[in-house]
């Protein structure tokens, strides 16, 4: 299956995002979530405990996890390059998960995805 998911290329054209330099920290492994992103320029690492665990790139999303359990962050995010990121709060994501079914999905996949690479590291 690709990375690359269709709903979320329409993220591309979106004039909401929010910009961070190569090395800035967009958020840190246990505060308290409330957006996620998806990645409009650039690329983002996610790191838990300090280690890079994987690369988001364009069109993928990270934080999602803070919006559909309010838990702390499981990870930390730092742009790997400049990038460009489109912050989705809470009630923006409902609307996208109510509206486009599509976009529910894809980020069950991304998430199982994430889960199942872990999964393996760890063994």
């Amino acid at each position: 299956m690709s990375k690359r998911r269709t709903s979320l290329k329409f993220f591309k054209y979106d004039d909401n995002f929010v910009t961070y330099r190569a090395g800035d920290v967009i958020f840190k492994e246990g505060e308290h979530g409330e957006h996620m992103y998806v990645v409009k320029a650039g690329n983002v690492d996610l790191k838990v405990k300090g280690m890079t665990v994987e690369t988001i790139e364009v069109g993928e999303i990270l934080g999602e996890m803070a919006l559909l359990d309010q838990e702390s962050r499981s990870a930390s995010a730092v742009a790997a390059t400049d990038c460009q990121l489109v912050p989705i709060d809470n009630q923006r994501f409902q609307f996208l998960v109510s509206e486009t079914p599509y976009f529910a999905i894809e980020v069950m996949q991304i998430m199982a995805r994430r889960l199942r690479h872990m999964n393996q590291a760890k063994s």
